[in-house]
């Protein structure tokens, strides 16, 4: 059975609950859109989940984020399809949902409450967009990419044994 993650905003006004199968916080993107947006230390660590068991109390408390994309990757400046759920009274990043992979949604590891596994090496990603000021605190196993990883988020859990039935 997966792993039952419950969520709040800093203010309590937007509640959620989400079952994941992948839920160990390993992966740190540095990408402007994921530091400005929720990134104190200058990258946001995002989770994967079960769209169809996302249960929200509050919702009439959500805003949502669509990010524009324009640099050397993206030359024409285009509207991200991802839906960056947020707590429009405190202001905190919950969740992100894109429809091109409706079966997913993405929360994000600051705003969950239950307790997380601890990862036994993260991965690093976007570091071609880090700000300036950060240093990646890189550990011995750690995976370092300037863009993407090879692996998704699920391939990840299940090659480490980490899947969550």
């Amino acid at each position: 059975m997966a792993m039952k993650l419950e969520g709040s905003c800093r203010c309590g006004a937007v509640r959620f609950t989400v079952d994941s199968h992948t839920p160990v916080p390993y992966q740190l993107c540095y990408c402007s859109i994921c530091r400005k947006q929720q990134g104190g230390g200058g990258y946001a660590i995002n989770l994967g989940a079960d769209a169809r068991t996302l249960e929200i109390i509050g919702k009439e408390h959500l805003g949502v984020y669509r990010a524009e994309i324009e640099d050397d990757e993206h030359p024409v400046c285009e509207t991200s399809t991802g839906e960056r759920n947020f707590c429009r009274e405190c202001g905190t990043a919950l969740w992100l949902y894109d429809p091109t992979w409706p079966g997913l949604v993405h929360p994000f590891a600051s705003a969950i409450d239950t307790d997380l596994p601890e990862p036994p090496e993260r991965v690093h990603l976007m570091l071609k967009y880090k700000a300036n000021w950060v240093e990646p605190d890189i550990r011995g196993n750690d995976a370092t990419f300037e863009l993407y990883p090879e692996d998704s988020i699920a391939d990840w859990h299940k090659k480490r044994g980490l899947w969550v039935d």
